[in-house]
């Protein structure tokens, strides 16, 4: 992967590629391109703007918030944003933790709390129900919990939940009463993406050739990182690609393929995992190829964690949780060259263009365009940007690696037959 540097500037130098040559799909004139790109990408970015401000209803959104100390807490902010909404009122937080429930009713300034979620759905019957734990496993139970309560929308912690059995439950259950359910993928709800999306299609990079996804690789690498870090990167990789048709991945544990032996439980209720590398190819129903590697020890804590679309006329890449979001390399990426390159921006205005919209970073980072969206989904009776149905499709790739290694990296069809995860079988045939 070509990592850029790590700079907030409009355009950036990096490593040298070399100038595209006059082709149809690349203006010789970046300006030219740039408007052009920011004319036909307008109509798409501004699908976001409802995002952007309050909802026009005067009564607040009444909002109930589930968190469980000790065991994911309330996420990464899952439960503070709806106190950044004038449009929102948390009236009921539920922690099974007396110390944190305590904590969480100062923080939100909520008068009731509960130590049971059930309880909290049926007494104060929010109109939107938050939840908060990062520990995967109580997920499925919350969520359901929401959707029996009445609960109009409910924006989830990611990762979504623990196997595609609870996966196609909870997409039926919604399906079923209305519900609209987002998940936290933040960057998924940033402006920008409609633009490069666009740019993509006027051949801002000539012929895309591949989408390249590598995660944290800190001490987390391997399953754990596609668990808990990967999932943002595949939910980014599916909407430029398309579904996920096939999968073929392998698992190693030091130098050898992972084995029975190897499996051990995963933290934060993700259930088994195996090995400490991992090495991912995904088919996809454009036919662009996407690749996550994770090796645990080989990240570079300044490059974070991110994707890159590569083409024959340049790289797109797209830093997790950084402002600007995305960047722009021109030229092949493949043939050396001694002429500088740089890195530009893609703002929500356009190709180089600075980001017009004010404070996007903490509007991104803080849930507030998320929460937003899930509201303006409920009044339009749409689905959010990331749904139910975009984080079965983000599961399915994870378990994919599973079944894929379970067969000795042989290629899976995608959606997988078996809903369950693929290491129970494995660890019942020792």
């Amino acid at each position: 992967m070509f990592h850029p540097p790590c700079s907030t500037a409009n355009e950036r130098t990096s490593i040298d590629f070399p100038r595209p040559k006059s082709r149809v799909a690349m203006s010789a004139d970046p300006a030219k391109m740039s408007r052009r790109v920011f004319v036909s990408s307008t109509a798409a970015a501004l699908a976001a703007a409802p995002a952007l401000a309050p909802a026009s209803d005067t009564k607040p959104r009444r909002i109930g918030v589930i968190g469980h100390t000790g065991q994911g807490n309330f996420g990464h902010g899952i439960d503070t944003v709806w106190l950044e909404l004038p449009e929102t009122k948390i009236v009921g937080v539920a922690d099974a933790n007396s110390q944190g429930r305590e904590q969480a009713k100062q923080r939100l300034g909520c008068e009731r709390a509960f130590s049971d979620y059930r309880e909290m759905i049926q007494q104060v019957q929010p109109e939107i129900v938050a939840v908060g734990p990062r520990y995967v496993d109580q997920h499925h139970a919350m969520i359901m919990a929401a959707i029996d309560g009445g609960a109009k929308g409910i924006y989830c912690e990611k990762p979504f939940c623990r196997t595609l059995q609870e996966a196609d439950q909870i997409v039926a259950a919604c399906q079923r009463s209305g519900t609209r359910l987002a998940i936290a993928h933040r960057n998924r709800y940033h402006p920008a993406l409609p633009v490069t999306q666009a740019a993509i299609k006027q051949g801002a990079i000539g012929k895309v050739l591949e989408i390249r996804c590598r995660g944290k690789e800190d001490t987390r690498g391997g399953g754990q990182d596609l668990w808990v870090l990967g999932t943002h990167l595949f939910n980014l990789a599916a909407y430029f690609a398309g579904t996920p048709t096939a999968c073929s991945a392998t698992y190693y544990a030091g130098d050898h393929p992972a084995t029975v032996a190897d499996v051990l439980p995963g933290s934060e209720g993700i259930g088994p995992i195996a090995g400490n590398r991992l090495h991912a190819r995904y088919d996809t129903q454009s036919g662009t190829p996407i690749f996550f590697d994770s090796i645990r020890g080989a990240g570079v804590a300044k490059a974070g964690f991110g994707i890159q679309i590569v083409g024959t006329e340049g790289v797109i890449d797209l830093r997790m949780d950084t402002e600007p979001l995305v960047h722009l390399l021109r030229g092949n990426p493949f043939q050396p060259t001694a002429i500088p390159r740089r890195w530009v921006n893609i703002s929500s205005a356009g190709i180089g263009k600075p980001e017009p919209i004010p404070d996007i970073k903490r509007l991104v980072s803080k849930h507030i365009l998320p929460a937003r969206d899930l509201i303006a989904s409920i009044d339009q009776a749409r689905q959010p940007l990331c749904s139910d149905t975009d984080g079965r499709v983000t599961l399915e790739m994870v378990h994919a690696t599973f079944a894929s290694h379970v067969q000795q990296g042989q290629r899976v069809s995608l959606p997988l037959v078996t809903r369950t995860h693929p290491f129970d079988g494995w660890n019942n045939s020792r």
